[in-house]
């Protein structure tokens, strides 16, 4: 039988060294949206903090560490939003921060990756060759390696936010969360299983980048050739077996949805909720629109889990109008 790598204990004490501004973030019922989409929608929003991402929660429990430690340098691969969460943890407690990221990674997160005060290296390829990248300069400056929900923190410190669902008493009975790497699927998926047992987990991944919704489903890890798809923050060939085997005990279903959901579903967290989201974190409400009738008449949770998007691709894919 498979054992998870997460601990419910060292998840509430993650708490203690995540700076307030990350925790207790909204949780709210957004009515508007309910005539859109069938169902009762509520939001847990990890986007009004200074990195615009729920990534700091873990974070902030790396850099901790590493500072009671005595260490003084990392490095991370990231497409973007763990890139900026490192650099902002690890000013804060005066490291020296490096962040691998590809050079096709939107504009926006690499400009602030560097206005955090982080070195930025960029590499040719996708993602999976800045993680080879990160692992060798790691290996050759003899520095730690921030992997992305292969560090148990990185998942912990995410399910902090599964502490504040189930600490609100629930009366929701789905949670749909972004799935890439696996971190906040994992981490929030775990608190829940383990206090909230009832709730449903249902895990969301773009059509275009399946790998770990596909290595959930054959119950080993399958990857993938390529990636086709504007969520970029979720956007992974390679699953990494240890996160699998975490999300095989934790996720009820892992479904995959198409690119003009993703959209559709930017559009309506803009138009009914008010919401500036980057793709990844409208596949909840994507996962809605392509099944309504799972979820009719239901009360959904959905991590909206990052804002980080380049302006100028946000306005070409929703069609929104810019404002003087």
């Amino acid at each position: 039988m498979r054992k998870t790598r997460l601990n419910t204990d060292r998840i509430r004490a993650a708490r203690l060294a995540i700076d307030p501004v990350f925790l207790n973030t909204p949780l709210y019922s957004a009515e508007a949206l309910e005539s859109a989409l069938g169902c009762t929608v509520n939001i847990k929003l990890e986007t009004a903090n200074p990195v615009r991402s729920f990534k700091a929660r873990g974070t902030e429990v790396i850099a901790s560490q590493l500072a009671q430690n005595g260490l003084r340098a990392v490095v991370c691969a990231s497409a973007g939003n763990l890139g900026q969460a490192l650099a902002w943890s690890g000013r804060r407690r005066g490291l020296e921060v490096t962040v691998v990221a590809s050079r096709f990674a939107p504009t926006t997160k690499l400009d602030r990756i560097r206005s955090l005060g982080a070195k930025l290296k960029l590499v040719d390829g996708a993602f999976e060759m800045a993680r080879d990248r990160a692992a060798t300069f790691a290996q050759e400056e003899g520095i730690r390696l921030v992997e992305d929900s292969f560090d148990i923190e990185t998942c912990e410190g995410a399910a902090t936010i599964g502490l504040e669902l189930v600490e609100k008493k629930p009366s929701f009975d789905t949670v749909l969360i972004a799935l890439g790497g696996g971190a906040l699927a994992t981490g929030v998926g775990h608190v829940l299983k383990a206090m909230a047992p009832n709730i449903e987990v249902i895990c969301v991944q773009p059509l275009g980048a399946p790998a770990m919704t596909k290595s959930w489903h054959q119950r080993s890890v399958v990857t993938t050739d390529s990636i086709d798809t504007i969520a970029d923050g979720v956007a992974g060939r390679r699953p990494i077996p240890a996160v699998l085997d975490d999300l095989l005990l934790v996720a009820d279903d892992a479904v995959l949805v198409q690119e003009a959901s993703i959209i559709a579903g930017m559009r309506i967290l803009l138009d009914h909720a008010g919401l500036f989201v980057e793709p990844s974190a409208a596949l909840g409400i994507a996962a809605i629109l392509e099944d309504p009738d799972r979820f009719a008449g239901r009360s959904v949770v959905t991590i909206v889990c990052g804002s980080n998007v380049d302006l100028a691709a946000y306005y070409r894919w929703v069609g929104a109008v810019r404002f003087r």
